[in-house]
């Protein structure tokens, strides 16, 4: 490569990064937010609160691995232990721990030169590491296309919009890392697919740089596993058609077999063989994540965006001009392989195999999409690579036409060639450039009142209380209230099913961490029974999911045993074990064996966290906590949640909510509500309407309109999460304007 050659590089590698860095670094100005707002969302060092709750949960291993030199809280039969998260018992910890190591090291090197907090490495991590997948897209493409092709995979790669909104500075995940290392690792194979039938040596030398490529993917994701299988399933494809065909195979064999024992070998030697468990079950686990695997329970899931499957607009929005070029991309490189003349003008370094491979990522993505929205990640390095080359095969048919006598303007003109190439890039990269500057950005969904919320749990608890809640808060309470909680943002730990029956550390295998937590959550919540919700939370903070997994043990029918906790969990130990007895048909034995987890001696000590971000996902609350065991659904409540739209006569609510100024009339979708409930201040104002209606409307500050149904007026959501009410045996210990910590009256 001569100087010049090596300087262009030099520039648009610069350029790439800075576009990738500068371009995430506006998202630290909390766009969308008033100025006189911005502090509310902004942490003690003047940034914004991490933007999704798992970067804490990333933040909590980093700060283990600083301290003490591993990722888990403690070490339980040899195995570390998240201690924190779904307590009791806490789990085995199971993740990928590469953000961990690299977070630790640049902390201590910043470090060396300047007192930089943790916290602060982690926020800005990812604005440093996603423009490098842009470098190596450059560099990986610039194998096949000219500089203007690569270039603007390499800029694609970094504007994308669905990565670039899960890399900003703050979203501390290991999303950072996925397409960097699926470009390596393709790359690699790419180089290994050019010397197979030439050099077995160089063949073999760069399937060994994969399979080590792959595996450092695998400390980075636990998703490295779908990237692998598309590898084997190809290679696989390869022998059997080349044998098909009468050709040899030696040199695939060879180098199907150094990528697959190499990968596996390192996999075992530096996570151990129960990876492999987890790595042969992969394809089955990608179907139960929103299918579900507990059938018997609620599947909450169904809950979390990020697994519901993405539309056509979702598609266009998350990637942009990539999908429809790199499609396209795709249709005519395979027209110039197609044609021999063709294919050496325009692509003469691209074969068959290596668009035989990225035509299966292609469709392998695709079909990873029916699973959610979250596997978007896999479709986007081969939709990137494929709008590159294309973009670089249109800039070389315009350099073919200086050479043409036909289009006299571009053969006396050669300068507008480059014009006209540079007019490509934008046209192919503008746009979604332009959807990040003016819709791309976000904003945190963590606050003051969390976190001081947090902080006060931190300083006025025992350090064995434990947090209960919704799941999505867990995250924060662990890293910032230092407080086991007893369901958080992996819930129940599905991931880690394929591994149970191989390990003594599950002792329940799969009954256990599970979906069923988060029922017992939501029952506390969606209930009207004060006492119960107490014993289902004082069950879950002592004993977890003993107390439901022995009893079905002995009833084995999840429908009985759900029916017969509700019924004694609100009661004494005495009522209850004579209902176990005389009731439910136990025996002694039985019941002072269930009573010892339902009714613990000695509780631990617990506090009930809300907040108003409840109120607008509480349709879940009610739809997992009122759950037909028969048959298997939740009956369709009345939920609805709306802002209001104000005006001198009237309110007229986002959820066709609609109340009067001047008569005092109060609608919902033209119907009486039952009751409607003015929540102002901290103060109720009740009134009872139409008693054949089956909701009733609660305005909260005359800002939030919620519909709620008329069976859950009095549920211990509708109290703490809705009114913040003091009538319960339920007692604020710690309030703010939107978070509240409550105790337990004695």
């Amino acid at each position: 490569m001569s100087r010049k050659q090596t300087a262009i590089t030099l520039t648009i590698i610069i350029l790439i990064f800075s576009v990738g860095f500068f371009l995430r670094l506006e998202c630290t100005d909390l766009e969308g937010i008033p100025q006189g707002e911005k502090s509310f969302y902004q942490d003690q060092n003047g940034l914004p609160y991490m933007y999704e709750l798992d970067s804490y949960y990333n933040y909590r291993l980093t700060r283990n691995y600083l301290d003490h030199g591993y990722l888990g809280d403690d070490i339980v039969k040899n195995v570390e232990w998240d201690l924190h998260s779904y307590y009791p018992p806490g789990v085995p910890l199971d993740y990928p721990p590469l953000i961990a190591y690299l977070t630790v090291f640049i902390y201590k090197f910043v470090n060396v030169f300047a007192e930089i907090p943790l916290l602060v490495v982690c926020f800005w991590l990812p604005a440093f590491i996603a423009p490098l997948a842009g470098i190596t897209a450059y560099l990986f493409v610039a194998r096949f296309t000219n500089q203007y092709g690569a270039f603007a995979a390499g800029l694609l790669a970094v504007t994308v919009p669905f990565y670039f909104v899960r890399t900003i500075p703050g979203w501390f995940d290991t999303d950072m890392f996925i397409l960097g290392f699926s470009f390596l690792v393709v790359w690699f194979l790419f180089e290994t697919f050019d010397n197979i039938d030439t050099s077995a040596q160089k063949a073999i030398l760069f399937t060994f740089l994969s399979a080590v490529s792959i595996f450092l993917f695998s400390l980075a994701w636990s998703g490295w596993q779908y990237l692998f299988y598309i590898i084997i399933i190809f290679w696989a494809i390869q022998i059997i058609w080349r044998k098909f065909r009468g050709r040899t195979v030696k040199n695939y064999l060879y180098c199907f077999l150094v990528f697959l024992v190499t990968t596996l070998s390192l996999v075992v030697v530096f996570t151990g063989f129960i990876s492999i468990i987890k790595l042969a079950s992969a394809p089955s686990q990608l179907f139960n994540l929103s299918n579900g695997h507990w059938s018997d329970w609620p599947n909450v899931y169904f809950s979390v965006s990020e697994l519901r499957q993405p539309t056509l607009e979702d598609l266009i929005s998350y990637l942009g001009v990539s999908i429809f070029a790199g499609l396209f991309g795709i249709f005519w490189i395979f027209r110039l392989l197609s044609n021999d003349l063709l294919h050496q003008k325009y692509l003469n370094r691209m074969n068959w195999a290596s668009f035989s491979f990225l035509l299966l990522w292609i469709i392998a993505g695709l079909i990873t999409l029916t699973q959610g929205v979250r596997f978007i990640m896999i479709l986007i390095p081969p939709l990137v690579i494929s709008t590159g080359i294309m973009i670089g095969i249109l800039v070389d048919h315009l350099n073919l036409l200086k050479k043409s006598n036909k289009i006299h303007i571009f053969h006396r003109n050669p300068v507008l060639i480059k014009v006209f190439a540079i007019f490509i890039l934008i046209i192919v990269l503008l746009p979604g450039i332009i959807h990040l500057q003016e819709g791309g950005f976000i904003t945190t969904n963590i606050n003051d009142d969390m976190w001081e919320a947090s902080l006060w749990i931190k300083n006025n608890t025992a350090n064995n209380t434990v947090v209960m809640g919704s799941w999505s808060g867990g995250h924060l309470y662990t890293a910032i209230a230092e407080r086991p909680v007893s369901e958080d943002g992996r819930m129940g730990y599905i991931e880690t099913l394929p591994v149970r029956n191989y390990d003594d550390l599950y002792p329940h295998k799969e009954k256990s961490p599970s979906i069923s937590r988060d029922y017992w959550i939501n029952k506390a919540f969606s209930t009207d029974n004060e006492s119960l919700s107490i014993g289902i939370l004082r069950m879950l903070s002592t004993s977890g999911d003993e107390g439901y997994i022995k009893l079905n043990l002995y009833i084995n029918d999840t429908n009985r045993t759900v029916e017969v906790l509700n019924n004694i969990l609100g009661l004494d130990r005495s009522t209850s074990k004579d209902l176990l007895i005389n009731n439910y048909n136990l025996d002694k034995n039985q019941a002072e064996e269930i009573l010892k987890y339902t009714h613990p001696d000695n509780p631990a000590p617990l506090v009930l966290i809300t907040h108003d971000n409840m109120i607008n996902i509480g349709h879940w609350t009610f739809k997992f906590g009122e759950w037909n065991f028969n048959e298997r659904k939740s009956n369709n409540y009345s939920y609805s949640v709306g802002t209001v739209n104000k005006n001198d006569d009237y309110y007229n609510f986002t959820n066709g909510v609609f109340l009067d100024l001047k008569t005092g009339d109060i609608t919902w979708k033209n119907r009486t509500p039952y009751c409607v409930v003015f929540v102002n201040n901290g103060t109720l104002d009740k009134s009872f309407l139409d008693s054949s209606s089956d909701f009733c409307v609660f305005i909260i500050d005359y800002k939030t309109a919620v519909v709620i149904d008329k069976k859950f007026e009095n549920s211990i959501f509708t109290k703490l999460v809705i009114e913040k009410s003091n009538s319960t045996v339920f007692k604020p210990l710690y309030s703010n304007k939107s978070v509240v910590v409550w105790g337990i009256q004695a």
